[in-house]
């Protein structure tokens, strides 16, 4: 597109492009006025949810293992193995999981897909190179002896808080994830596997050696803590048998307390497979109640279409609801602002006012006031989801309408538990405070590196401009403190890790509207600075894109990539909450997405451009193409046609 056509603010038949996207993302919306969308990982999900059925001797379901297979089969990559996100880089521990699925499911090991992923599998050393959770289900299946995995006593639940190991240290997501898991450690019950499928040809050694170091982690830590696992393997045999019994009745109490009913432990499918089976080892029959909703709660994570099925990590109601609240506030129409305020009714009533989660370990005296993530998920709510769905609140009642003060109480309380969950360091974190014991990424079983919930930018600035929007300036404390760590964390290239989002890219939107929102525009240096980097990296086609490797420990830049539609949005919000409405870059924004959008109103976009763990786990929000662009449209045209250059909220 030429600078002339591009310099022209693509305004023109705007308005029907806006309809449509509204219009499809209305007719998505819920009877009772949520919306929520496929929320989709890598195989891992799918393929542990075959082998649990198998773990347990379920019952055969055929077809649902059938279209589970088709799935599996449709995203093995070109490489021979599984990626992490759509067109990424083998990943061991992902083929190792699909492999095993597909054969349990009756796929010939001498059939071409399967021999092209065990030669990439080989070739990349064998099974054994698996990370942790993945060699705790190959000792499970007895396809590797225990004494390969790091070993992780049960008595850890009874160490005092003060111990430098201990489960209120860690994130909320390793907790509901390891306690049961500690069970299943000590007990070591051996899967039913009733098929009797093994995997031995994916190993490349009969010594079937662990990985070493990770990445990640520091050499004197690792060595240290490897130096303790060796030891406690030693000791194991000798542990008293009375405290053992002790610790795993505080293990059972821990998840049974947590289950949140038919929404699962942690509302996350590791955790929620874990209690399954924990129950299971103890003895549980299939029909008693907490086995029962505990098996029920997994199998509402699944996806099934007539062809193929998978099953989603967690799933993202309160999330999406709120985001698409936010586009459609945006849009303004009646028929979209009733939508909104419809989706904000289904969400008021889930606010968490009652429970102490595991979040007052740190802040005691802090009273509930959150939204999780999921339908329900009492004991973590966190601090991204509240703040977002404070300021569509707040939002709402700022356009009266009769709802001036319909959302008074739920704002104070949100508002009131976020600024309560602060860390020290001026930052927050996603679901509790002062998380910071950066020691604990170095034991064993952390080699996935995501032990830790620590502050990071893009929830930091989530929550600075929800206080920002409700009135805050930079004179109050907690503002102040915010924005300093939002300061120190800008990158020396002017962008902002996004931890939740992929990645730069979103980082820096978050902040761009949080620094907004607190009144320091364009001539602020680091909101000029992070505006000039998104100007630079935008794409020949006038939109922006970034991918998961950006997440690499030995990132040196920006890398280009396709552009997506979701990051093309963040990219045109961030330099509009910069006051770059007229630059050209935004008009070749926005020309390329009113180019993008299909026939349907929305947008197509495969790639993953959601964050679960950097560099273990992403996400593919089906969500972000179809609410993100539509903000971006529906912001462009409200500026371009008023007088203001400044965005009005903290979104």
């Amino acid at each position: 597109m030429s600078d002339a056509v591009a310099d022209a603010r693509p305004l023109d038949g705007i308005e029907a492009d806006i309809d449509r996207a509204t219009g499809a993302l209305l007719r998505q919306q819920r009877k009772d006025g949520h919306w929520v969308f496929e929320l989709e990982a890598d195989a891992t999900i799918p393929a542990e949810y075959v082998l649990l059925r198998q773990y347990l001797a379920e019952p055969d379901d055929l077809d649902l293992e059938r279209k589970i297979g088709v799935y599996l089969r449709r995203i093995q990559g070109a490489h021979g193995g599984w990626p992490l996100f759509h067109g990424g880089a083998f990943d061991i521990s992902a083929s190792v999981k699909a492999y095993f699925c597909l054969k349990m499911i009756g796929d010939s090991p001498d059939a071409p897909h399967m021999a092209k992923a065990r030669a990439a599998i080989l070739a990349y050393g064998g099974a054994e190179r698996a990370n942790v959770f993945t060699r705790i289900l190959l000792a499970q299946f007895g396809q590797l002896p225990w004494s390969r995995v790091p070993t992780i006593p049960v008595e850890l639940i009874l160490l005092p808080r003060w111990f430098p190991i201990h489960l209120s240290r860690m994130s909320y997501w390793a907790r509901t994830v390891l306690v049961p898991l500690l069970v299943l450690a000590s007990l070591r019950l051996r899967a039913r596997n009733p098929r009797g499928i093994g995997i031995a040809e994916l190993f490349a050694t009969e010594a079937r050696a662990a990985p070493g170091i990770a990445a990640h982690q520091h050499r004197g830590w690792a060595l240290f803590y490897g130096g303790l696992d060796r030891v406690l393997k030693l000791v194991e045999p000798l542990w008293p048998k009375g405290m053992r019994r002790r610790a795993i009745e505080r293990c059972r109490t821990f998840v049974t307390e947590r289950l949140n009913g038919e929404d699962g432990l942690g509302a996350i499918y590791p955790a929620m497979a874990n209690s399954v089976m924990m129950y299971d080892a103890l003895g549980y029959p299939p029909d008693h109640p907490d086995r029962a909703i505990a098996r029920h709660s997994i199998d509402k994570l699944l996806i099934v279409g007539d062809d193929e099925a998978y099953c989603q990590p967690c799933v993202s109601p309160v999330w999406d609801t709120a985001l698409a609240a936010h586009a459609m506030l945006e849009v303004g129409s009646p028929e979209a602002t009733e939508a909104a305020r419809g989706g904000l009714e289904w969400l008021k009533p889930l606010q968490e006012l009652e429970v102490k989660g595991d979040w007052a370990e740190r802040r005691p005296d802090v009273r509930p006031g959150g939204w999780a993530f999921q339908y329900r998920n009492a004991h973590y709510p966190d601090l991204d989801d509240t703040a977002v769905v404070v300021m569509a609140m707040d939002r709402v009642q700022q356009g009266g309408g009769g709802t001036e003060a319909r959302y008074r109480e739920a704002i104070a309380r949100g508002t009131e538990w976020v600024a309560g969950l602060q860390s020290r360091n001026g930052g927050w974190g996603a679901f509790d405070a002062d998380n910071l014991d950066l020691h604990l990424n170095n034991i064993p079983f952390a080699d996935h590196g995501a032990l830790l919930d620590p502050p990071t930018a893009d929830v930091s600035a989530r929550c600075v401009s929800m206080l920002a929007q409700l009135g805050e300036t930079p004179a109050n404390p907690a503002m102040r403190a915010g924005l300093d760590y939002l300061e120190r964390e800008q990158m020396a290239d002017g962008s902002w890790f996004g931890r939740w989002g992929v990645n730069y890219i979103y980082g820096t939107w978050s902040v761009l509207c949080a620094l907004n929102a607190a009144g320091l525009d364009g001539t602020t240096p680091m909101v000029r600075k992070a505006a000039d980097w998104l100007i630079a990296i935008q794409n020949e086609d006038g939109g922006w894109g970034e991918d998961c490797t950006s997440y690499k420990l030995d990132y040196r830049g920006y890398d280009p990539a396709a552009s997506t539609a979701s990051q093309t949005a963040w990219a045109l919000l961030g330099l509009m909450a910069a006051g770059e409405v007229d630059h050209p870059a935004v008009a070749r924004g926005i020309a390329y997405l009113r180019q993008t959008q299909d026939e349907t109103g929305l947008w197509q976009q495969d790639a993953y451009t959601g964050g679960g763990f950097p560099r273990v786990f992403y996400l593919r929000y089906h969500g972000y193409p179809k609410f993100f662009p539509l903000w971006a449209l529906a912001r462009y045209r409200n500026l371009s046609r008023t007088n203001s250059r400044q965005v009005a909220y903290g979104m």
